[in-house]
């Protein structure tokens, strides 16, 4: 591979789209992997998948709705889409705390995961279909969120690095300047 195509290979990577889009599609393979041990998969392994799955999609959430978000919001001026996005959070969120809650040897503990993966289909299917076309299109500088996002996430996940905190600060900036 040409150092042009490494480059284009990763500023594609790291921008928010494809950084959301790899979120999606990990989360999709947990909750097939959930499915396919449901009815009888070991218990302790069921709830270590959907403590994951919780744990990915509040991480995601929170990053959608702190960075993301209010970027498309400001870039798209669809509040109907983006409202929508926030009450199936909402609904999600709900769900996790349940599950979280609950125990695998409960029947509907394993109900509530499988709902929630179809609400998570569900809301993905449009943010991917319909919300990021839209983002796209706004012409929003989708690497410095991406950068701002893959900061989020290391400090949320433990990796305090004192560059990726330099660069959310630059991607703050210049996310303030797209007015």
């Amino acid at each position: 591979m040409t150092t042009a195509k490494k480059s284009a290979a990763s500023s594609k990577t790291n921008d928010a789209l494809s950084l959301l889009e790899e979120d999606h599609k990990r989360v999709r393979k947990m909750f097939k992997d959930f499915e396919k041990m449901k009815e009888d998969g070991d218990a302790s392994e069921k709830e270590a998948l959907a403590a994951q799955i919780c744990n990915e999609l509040t991480l995601h959430t929170e990053v959608e709705e702190q960075i993301f978000y209010p970027a498309a919001r400001e870039a798209i001026e669809d509040d109907d889409m983006l409202n929508e996005a926030d009450v199936e959070h909402a609904s999600a969120k709900d769900l996790i705390a349940q599950i979280e809650s609950g125990d695998a040897s409960d029947p509907m503990w394993a109900a509530r995961v499988t709902v929630l993966g179809e609400y998570v289909e569900h809301h993905v299917t449009e943010e991917e279909k319909e919300m990021f076309p839209k983002v796209k299109k706004a012409k929003l500088d989708l690497e410095a969120l991406g950068e701002e996002i893959a900061s989020m996430k290391a400090d949320r996940q433990g990796d305090s690095m004192p560059e990726a905190q330099g660069k959310r600060k630059t991607a703050a900036k210049s996310s303030s300047t797209r007015h």
